[in-house]
């Protein structure tokens, strides 16, 4: 047995280091984080250097940056790093989305509200690729989704009514945010800025992007850079609902066939 163990040993160490590594990378993936951390690296790389050279002098100054630096980086990087580990130990997001009265309901009944009342809205929902630089461009908020939310962010007339809402798990991440507009000639000259915003984010992303027209109080969804149009309440429901299935439970349907692309 102890000699299992100690085959087994560095092998459990590599993959925990492993998965460390990555779930850092995963979680400040489209952020300004990822600049200091390969400026962070960079300076790793110098220090290591000037200890196999001896530049004593060097190697103390990077010493005593790193130790001030680690303070900074928990200052710095506090709120992201209370939201990671808030999440620790809570059930995958999509349970919050498929769950009756959870993000997917929420979002279909402020949905059904911009269309009967043609209010434009234009709200992006974070998959796996991270959405946090356009998070930046927009304000914060970290609340709870609900139907009454989006649609107090929508109102007419307010700051945030011409930008779109990020959506990470149950939680509206920021409201008012900016989206690269697409430059697909293919789009029908009768869209307007959101509906391009919502393809050129998708483009750029695997973020779900919900969109209703302010002229015409039509709701479409883009993913990958494609425009499903003029889908009712139900529809909007199935697609969503679709998009965040766990994997496990999707079925063996092609998502084409659930999405009459236009």
């Amino acid at each position: 047995m102890p000699s299992i163990w100690v085959l087994w040993r560095p092998i459990l160490e590599i993959l925990f280091i492993w998965v460390l590594i990555y779930s850092l990378i995963r979680f400040f993936q489209g952020t300004r984080a990822v600049q200091v951390l390969m400026g962070l690296l960079f300076l790793a790389v110098i220090f290591n250097i000037a200890k196999v050279l001896e530049l004593y002098t060097i190697n103390w100054v990077l010493t005593k940056l790193f130790a001030v630096g680690v303070v900074a980086f928990l200052i710095i990087f506090q709120p992201e790093l209370r939201r990671a580990l808030a999440r620790i130990g809570q059930n995958t997001m999509f349970g919050s989305f498929l769950k009756k009265g959870g993000t997917i309901d929420e979002i279909v009944q402020a949905t059904e509200h911009f269309s009967r009342s043609k209010i434009g809205a234009l709200i992006a929902i974070e998959r796996e690729v991270g959405l946090k630089n356009y998070i930046e461009s927009g304000l914060l908020i970290d609340a709870k989704v609900s139907a009454e939310l989006l649609i107090t962010l929508f109102f007419p007339n307010t700051p945030t009514h011409d930008g779109g809402v990020i959506v990470q798990g149950d939680r509206v991440a920021a409201c008012g945010s900016l989206f690269p507009l697409s430059q697909d000639p293919h789009l029908s000259r009768s869209l307007g800025t959101r509906h391009r915003a919502a393809v050129g984010l998708t483009e750029e992303t695997d973020a779900v992007a919900v969109v209703v027209s302010e002229e015409t109080g039509a709701v479409s969804v883009s993913v990958y850079g494609k425009l499903t149009r003029d889908l009712d309440s139900e529809g909007l429901r199935r697609v969503l609902t679709n998009l965040f299935r766990a994997p496990e439970e999707k079925t063996k349907w092609n998502l084409s066939l659930l999405l009459p692309w236009r």
